[in-house]
């Protein structure tokens, strides 16, 4: 097998495994620790108006918990139309919550495998986008909007995330997938007002090619950068520095690097961090305060167990005092 080859095998693998559980949801458990958890990308928010958390990420699905520790669930929150583009079953990957404007906004990538939307290198693409669901409530149910689209058919596109920028209009920022264009971008687009639709088009931020840390091996055993973008999440320093972290690959170890904009705003230039910011096998991280004030990583561990993939959540302290963001110790409440 090719090195350059293995994330795509494991995000395949990962994919099987999904479809297999898509069709059920599993019974809701109590007081389950963090690290007994199975779920790739958790976001997690922590909601002052009914002082709980919640988390969610890949799978669609919702967990509560009062501490960080113990977790209920898991919940079905979502409530996807099944006449739309994303068909009766979806795939959901990467969820995440964001409150804004006294409503809960659901961004999400949603993958239909029964529709092919290209064929690149031999390769079938499925018909994958992001989009955004509603709800009054954070623990949903979250629901369409009227806007059917917010990105192109004819694109892959994954792991939405969602920023306010300096010109107080707000944004998905997103992935462009690298299996259609082979060299996966970060891109904004401009939401409408009450985010129910997307103006204009996508803007290309940076692509995978710009990383000096992640690697991959060519046809003929070359090294280069990775063709792979994953999960954006857009943070502000106290000094007023805007970065974002993203995650790619060394080789076949999954990794987070962070990258920072020279003018304060989502068009750049980016500058991208020498080296990654997470442990080996660590990836797809956010940022959110605790209920007391805490300002924590929310990630996942990647890894494969006697051929099974494996993603743990899990927590890190972080300091963004300074102009840059400094991962602290693992974080254990």
């Amino acid at each position: 097998m090719k090195p350059n080859c293995l994330p795509f095998i494991a995000c395949l693998l990962f994919a099987f495994t999904l479809k297999a559980q898509s069709n059920r949801v599993p019974s809701a458990q109590t007081n389950v620790p963090m690290d007994s958890i199975r779920l790739s990308d958790p976001f997690i928010l922590a909601d002052r108006q009914t002082n709980l958390y919640y988390m969610t990420g890949t799978g669609g699905l919702l967990w509560k918990s009062k501490d960080l520790k113990l977790w209920d669930g898991p919940y079905k929150v979502t409530k996807t139309d099944p006449n739309s583009w994303m068909g009766p079953n979806p795939m959901i990957w990467a969820a995440e919550i964001h409150p804004f404007k006294n409503k809960y906004y659901y961004f999400a990538t949603f993958t239909n495998r029964a529709v092919k939307i290209d064929t690149v290198n031999g390769r079938e693409i499925e018909r994958r986008a992001c989009h955004v669901l509603v709800s009054d409530k954070p623990d949903g149910p979250y629901i369409p909007m009227p806007d059917a689209t917010y990105l192109p058919a004819n694109m892959p596109t994954l792991d939405g995330t969602f920023w306010v920028d300096k010109n107080g209009k707000p944004y998905m920022v997103y992935c462009y997938e690298w299996l259609q264009n082979l060299n996966g971008t970060i891109e904004k687009i401009e939401l409408k007002p009450d985010l129910s639709g997307t103006i204009g088009k996508g803007q290309v931020l940076f692509r995978a090619s710009d990383s000096p840390w992640s690697r991959e091996k060519d046809d003929k055993g070359n090294d280069r950068p990775n063709k792979v973008t994953d999960g954006p999440y857009l943070f502000q320093t106290q000094t007023g520095r805007l970065g974002m972290i993203w995650t790619s690959w060394i080789y076949d170890v999954y990794t987070q690097g962070v990258a920072y904009s020279k003018s304060g705003t989502l068009d750049g230039p980016w500058t991208q961090e020498k080296d990654p910011i997470t442990p080996p096998n660590y990836g797809h991280g956010m940022l959110f305060h605790t209920l007391d004030g805490k300002l924590l990583m929310s990630l996942h561990s990647h890894k494969s167990v006697n051929g099974r993939t494996v993603r743990v959540p899990h927590l890190f302290e972080v300091d963004l005092s300074g102009d840059k963001l400094v991962l602290g110790k693992p974080y254990k409440g």
